[in-house]
């Protein structure tokens, strides 16, 4: 309030001496606030700079992550259905790599074969090898669920890779931006005292200066908010997935396998 107060009276002084100051007004673009800035006024928009450009930095390369994940997902899922055996589906897992349930479909794939080559041979009474008439069997299909849930759980962290600096930005860049306001106030005020002077000449720059930080603040930590819960919902889709591509492969394991 008290600094509304002064700005009003500024504003009543500017209008009464309209016209005979004798100094130019001073200049109040962007350009030349910033180029006139206090040097930590500078330093803070070069923070909020840094973390505004590696903040979309990280959304560009997330967005189309997801989306190289999601078409790669989709192809997977109909060479996976189409196919009879897992090992037709393993041939074409080289060329999707990008999807998060080839991981899945190879930790599963991997354990099957390490338990059926393991099985031990049937043998007769006489403790000799037979030629064997049924097909193989698993041992354990709760290890293959944990194979799964152990790969689900690398997938989904290579997803979530670098999202927390979008909600790191999101967080603090406007207490940076806070921070230069405060100190933009303070020069406001410290100009006011050597001017002694409320003029509109002498305190807008200072306010002005302020809201430069502020804006910069805001502008880091609105996009950086809106693509972490964008990003993440898309990761929560994934996992969804993931965990619906896991009760099917053990599904298929358990019926031709137990």
């Amino acid at each position: 309030m008290r600094l509304l107060g002064i700005l009003a009276l500024a504003l009543q002084d500017q209008a009464i001496t309209t016209g005979s100051s004798s100094g130019p007004a001073a200049s109040t673009d962007i350009v030349s606030l910033v180029a006139n800035a206090s040097h930590i006024v500078q330093a803070v928009l070069l923070a909020l700079l840094a973390f505004s450009a590696m903040s979309w930095g990280i959304i560009v390369f997330k967005k189309m992550q997801l989306s190289r994940a999601a078409r790669q997902t989709s192809a997977f899922l109909d060479a996976f259905r189409k196919s009879s055996r897992f090992s037709e589906v393993q041939s074409v897992c080289g060329n999707l790599s990008a999807s998060p349930l080839v991981g899945l479909f190879l930790a599963g794939y991997h354990e099957l074969n390490a338990q059926l080559r393991a099985a031990p041979a049937p043998t007769d009474a006489s403790g000799k090898p037979v030629t064997p008439a049924g097909r193989p069997t698993l041992k354990s299909l709760d290890a293959v669920d944990r194979s799964l849930l152990r790969a689900s759980t690398t997938e989904i962290a290579k997803l979530e890779q670098r999202v927390s600096f979008l909600a790191t930005t999101a967080s603090i860049t406007p207490y940076i931006g806070l921070f230069g306001t405060v100190w933009g106030i303070m020069t406001s005020f410290q100009s006011i005292a050597a001017a002694g002077s409320t003029s509109l000449n002498v305190v807008a720059p200072g306010i002005a200066e302020a809201l430069v930080t502020t804006a910069a603040g805001l502008f880091a930590a609105i996009p950086a908010v809106y693509f972490y819960n964008d990003i993440t919902g898309g990761v929560k889709a994934f996992a969804g997935q993931m965990d619906d591509f896991s009760m099917e492969f053990l599904t298929i394991a358990e019926r031709n396998f137990t």
